[in-house]
């Protein structure tokens, strides 16, 4: 197909891959095409090694479209990424990381969302506000992943978040962006804020809470 992603999303997963945020086979990737497909990692695969064929292409519906491999699987997460693009019509890619700063800052809070540091990082995520009371939603962590893309689904179509990115407890981020490039961006930024909070907490420099 015209402007295939997999190159990209093979770049982004070995970026990641080195940060240590796609430990062995753990994260998934996707990108949603003009028909509303999307490519999606393949389940159980090495991130620091993925091809172009190691990607399967689903319909909205979750029919699988297109595979390399017969035997092969879409991610077990599959679910969370239909969520997404199902809820944010203008998400053209979603990528999901495991790094241990996620996890540890997920234990930090026992409610439903995460205070951030109002940093300028923030900027990078849409935040244009002064001084700005932002909060990342937070999941819990089901080993029935279509539980957590429900939850997803039911808790943004009443409260839309105010920032493209979740957490999902003991797990890890999922972002969401209008293309493949600022979905890898959201990633880095993201993580960073997660970096902060964690060096914040052993200074003793609190985080303000959301009103």
């Amino acid at each position: 197909m015209n402007d295939d992603p997999r190159p990209g999303l093979v770049a982004a997963a070995r970026c990641f891959y080195r940060q240590g945020w796609m430990v062995g086979t753990a994260g998934n990737l996707s990108a949603r095409l003009s028909d509303g497909s999307f490519w999606i990692t393949v389940s159980g695969k090495a991130k620091g090694e993925l091809q172009p064929t190691d990607f399967i292409r689903i319909a909205p519906d979750g029919t699988v479209l297109e595979q390399y491999e017969p035997s092969a699987r879409p991610s077990a997460e599959t679910s969370i990424h239909q969520a997404i693009y199902s809820l944010f019509p203008e998400a053209k890619a979603c990528y999901h990381v495991h790094s241990i700063e996620a996890n540890l800052v997920s234990r930090f809070v026992k409610q439903d969302f995460l205070p951030l540091p109002p940093i300028e990082m923030l900027k990078g995520l849409g935040v244009w506000e002064e001084n700005p009371n932002v909060a990342m939603p937070v999941f819990d962590n089901h080993l029935h992943v279509p539980r957590i893309a429900a939850e997803i689904c039911d808790r943004f179509q009443k409260l839309p978040p105010s920032i493209p990115a979740l957490l999902i407890r003991d797990h890890g981020i999922t972002v969401w962006a209008s293309s493949t490039a600022a979905a890898r961006n959201y990633v880095e930024l993201v993580e960073y804020i997660l970096r902060y909070i964690l060096e914040a907490r052993k200074v003793g420099i609190g985080i303000p809470a959301v009103y």
